[in-house]
């Protein structure tokens, strides 16, 4: 053993770091807009066991980073997951997404047959690493050992770049139109009433002529800056603040009450003012719009809501969640109320409930336990899939009793990219050894049946999304993402289809496919021995 191999072998947990860090390094780099992200951990993971083969990690930390990756997964996504398999879309979807992955399990298991260079356990790790699915590859491992990771660790690169490549070359091909506008910007049109058909009207009557997503948000009137509100009539000279994230849409609807007057209201913010506060109390968190009431004496009117980096639409259905900044316009005089009433604490959108997260981990991991008989095949337990489903359900429970189940976003995105990180770095040390030889041996081989199993589950899913339901292509291309797992698919789906639909889709079918995935590698194990 060299200098370097004894050393790594004498610091297991100097080792699994190293290997994070660059791992990090090497995933942040972009070629063409393609990077492995955390996936290129499992790369360096794979280096590192290859240079120091008497490395040993205990399985229980990639366990345990599976856990909260699972985990974390579940709590984020439980609402959308069960309301797709309620509504039409979400149900076309999931049928969709199940008949490509059921084709893709049916082409790895028929792969054993024509390449007899690849067994069963090469091969599911091959179809976990092609449908990027990090625990489905954990389900393998429970079954065959360490074998499915050099499978799974030569076609997720594969399970990245082909259904990017797929999806850009049917957007640059077909170009198709999207089901929604870009959501933009907040923007405001001050205009003043001079339109003699409008004059007398209340703002409830005004409003029910303005295009979705316009609204009347403030009036001015001797020179004094009010809220709207539905009960006022417009008079002659009144100043109309109107807001839309459309600025075509906006001028065109703003122009119907007369001429454009700039910095009438803006300038003059005496009595009115504009305020963003971080939504960080557990009393809002989980609230529609269309549930939340500020109370009547702050004068307050929700103009703006923003999560992450995106702009979202103001819908009734709007669900709020810890870590948003709302907009509000009012009184500066109601701005300490509204900051109570908000939470508005920063660093409270980074903590979690570490009690709710143990009982939630717990009644995961008891459910997946449970070994359930199935009829000529004996007892299946669902291990880390029941985790996944226990936590889906309390995501969108979201709060039982003193048990708050949700997070927030940031402080959910950490802990589920921690321990995906945690478990790829794991799994890479503990296979080194074997990755090299195998890889020489049988490598193209690999690249082949992982790039014929990520093409089936593109195309199929697309072509019964497209051709069958007649789904948009926004959502597809979130559809596509889910089935094939990767965020770094999902970001690029973003950007050829810049609406929600591709993030809703996304979150409609991952959680689901990530089950069945789970599922399907156990029951094909079942069947195996």
């Amino acid at each position: 053993m060299t200098e370097i191999s004894v050393f790594l072998t004498s610091q297991p947990l100097l080792a699994l770091f190293l290997t994070i860090a660059i791992g990090y390094l090497l995933g942040a780099l972009s070629i063409k807009g393609l990077s492995l992200g955390s996936g290129a951990v499992l790369f360096v993971g794979l280096a590192v066991g290859a240079a120091a083969p008497k490395l040993v990690l205990p399985g229980l930390l990639g366990n345990l980073g599976l856990l909260l990756f699972l985990y974390g997964v579940g709590i984020a996504y439980g609402a959308q997951f069960f309301r797709g398999l309620t509504t039409a879309e979400g149900v076309k979807a999931n049928l969709a997404a199940l008949i490509a992955v059921g084709a893709a399990l049916a082409l790895t298991l028929a792969s054993t047959h024509w390449l007899p260079a690849i067994d069963l356990p090469h091969a599911l790790g091959a179809f976990a690493g092609a449908g990027t699915s990090t625990a489905a590859l954990q389900a393998a491992l429970a079954v065959f050992g360490t074998s499915p990771a050099t499978g799974y660790s030569m076609a997720y690169p594969i399970g990245v770049a082909v259904p990017i490549l797929l999806l850009g070359l049917y957007n640059a091909w077909r170009k198709p139109r999207l089901s929604s506008a870009v959501p933009a910007s907040l923007h405001v049109e001050e205009i003043e009433v001079t339109e003699f058909y409008v004059i007398g009207m209340t703002l409830a009557e005004a409003a029910r002529n303005l295009p979705a997503g316009i609204a009347i948000v403030a009036i001015r009137r001797g020179h004094h800056n009010l809220v709207a509100d539905d009960s006022m009539h417009l008079e002659r000279d009144d100043v109309l603040l109107i807001a839309g994230n459309d600025t075509t849409v906006l001028h065109d609807a703003a122009t119907r009450f007369g001429p454009a007057t700039p910095g009438r209201m803006l300038h003059d913010r005496k009595d009115l003012d504009y305020e963003r506060f971080f939504i960080s109390s557990a009393a809002i968190a989980g609230l529609q719009l269309s549930q939340l009431s500020l109370p009547a004496e702050l004068n307050a009117r929700i103009l703006h809501l923003r999560r992450n980096d995106a702009d979202l639409h103001l819908t009734p259905q709007r669900t709020l969640e810890f870590g948003d900044r709302i907009g509000v316009l009012a009184p500066r005089a109601s701005f300490p109320a509204l900051r109570k009433l908000f939470g508005d604490s920063v660093r409270s959108t980074g903590e979690i409930s570490y009690l709710s997260i143990g009982v939630g981990v717990t009644l995961g991991l008891a459910f997946g336990a449970i070994h359930w008989p199935l009829p000529l095949l004996g007892d299946l337990s669902l291990g880390f899939a029941g985790l996944l489903l226990v936590a889906l359900l309390l995501g969108r429970q979201r709060r039982t009793g003193p048990f708050q189940w949700a997070m927030p976003i940031s402080a959910n995105l950490v802990l589920r990219n921690f321990g995906l990180t945690l478990f790829l770095a794991v799994v890479g040390i503990s296979s080194g050894a074997t990755f090299a030889a195998t890889f020489a041996e049988s490598g193209m081989l690999y690249l082949l049946l992982g790039s014929a199993i990520v093409s089936v589950m593109v195309i199929v899913t697309m072509l019964v999304a497209l051709l069958v339901f007649r789904l948009p292509f926004d959502s597809v291309a979130g559809i596509v993402a889910g089935a094939t797992g990767n965020p770094a698919i999902l970001a690029f789906a973003n950007r050829i289809a810049p609406t929600d639909r591709p993030d809703i889709g996304y979150a409609m079918i991952f959680p689901s496919m990530t089950v069945l995935k789970i599922l399907l590698v156990q029951l094909v194990g079942i069947l195996a021995q």
